[in-house]
């Protein structure tokens, strides 16, 4: 009824500000961006020797302070892809190129007149999907359907070799993908693919800004399709945060809803999620009311009576 619904969401914005929520930020966020991978990113030491254990550690806070601050602030999540603020020390402002910051505490920082905008241009997420020697448009492309769009890709086919950086193919590395995308086999998920991965080259493998590729300037423009194009990583965050926000919206609900149930999203499980997300809708997208429709949605619902029944056995 509706006297219970309401002390239900009063518990859970309750809940939402104990220091316990934490777990959101280790485990759901490391989860979902994957940025609990970053151990496993290993550049290659002759060309980025800048790179070290600071680095890498600093990578990771940032990602992590901008969704404990969009949860803590219960800012709209659409602030996770098109953020024009984040959060730095001196290392890894030096690295993005931002002055005015100084020692090791983190602070909040505006992005307005940088081309950086949310996760997206991230260092921690710029990293992951890439290569020890090089950026990876098709990994940061797979990246962004995977885990921002929930539209994945299927695996390549196994008999299409992966574009070596040694190969016969020549130019930049949009150029040698492009060559390597005009085969058929290739064709259908890379359209999908390297649009995304092309906006952000301007980002090296570890997330620093450059301008050339090589000795040869970088051409980030992209066509997304049905007359989304692309001028660069800004553009991304916005096509993001505004024509894909319903998109964007329903995969952030359906990746904290399979976190909350502890399983796989089933068919039965979509009406909640379209009740979920029409529900956040309402409210601008807040962080908050993702969590509320998924703690009164059926599925939860569900789950919390069975492990109750389980505990009274």
């Amino acid at each position: 009824n509706n006297t219970l619904r309401r002390n239900l969401d009063s518990e859970v914005r309750r809940m939402l500000g104990h220091a316990k929520a934490r777990a959101l930020v280790d485990n759901f966020a490391g989860q979902w961006l994957q940025i609990r991978n970053l151990d496993l990113v290993a550049p290659d030491k002759a060309l980025f020797p800048e790179f070290d254990e600071e680095l890498r550690h600093s990578m990771r806070r940032e990602t992590e302070m901008l969704f404990a601050n969009v949860w803590q602030a219960d800012r709209s999540i659409l602030d996770f892809v098109n953020a024009d603020y984040t959060f730095v020390n001196e290392r890894l402002a030096k690295h993005y190129g931002l002055r005015g910051v100084s020692g090791p505490d983190f602070q909040r920082v505006s992005l307005q007149g940088t081309p950086r905008r949310g996760v997206v241009t991230h260092a921690s997420v710029l990293a992951l999907t890439s290569n020890p020697t090089r950026t990876s448009p098709v990994k940061r492309g797979k990246w962004v359907l995977d885990n921002l769009l929930n539209a994945p890709t299927p695996p390549p086919p196994p008999d299409v070799p992966e574009l070596k950086d040694g190969s016969e193919l020549t130019g930049t590395l949009r150029q040698r993908l492009e060559q390597h995308r005009a085969d058929a086999l290739c064709a259908s998920c890379h359209a999908r693919m390297d649009p995304i991965g092309f906006a952000l080259e301007n980002f090296d493998a570890l997330g620093a800004w450059r301008d050339k590729d090589g000795p040869e300037p970088i051409d980030p423009t992209s066509d997304m399709g049905n007359g989304q194009l692309l001028k660069g990583a800004a553009d991304l965050a916005t096509v993001l945060s505004r024509q894909k926000k319903e998109q964007f919206a329903r995969c952030f609900a359906e990746k904290l809803l399979t976190y909350a149930i502890g399983r796989g999203i089933e068919f039965p499980d979509k009406c909640a999620l379209d009740e979920i997300t029409a529900r956040a809708a309402k409210e601008d997208y807040r962080f908050s009311s993702i969590v509320l429709g998924i703690v009164n949605s059926t599925p939860f619902q569900k789950q919390r009576n069975i492990e109750t029944a389980a505990q009274d056995k």
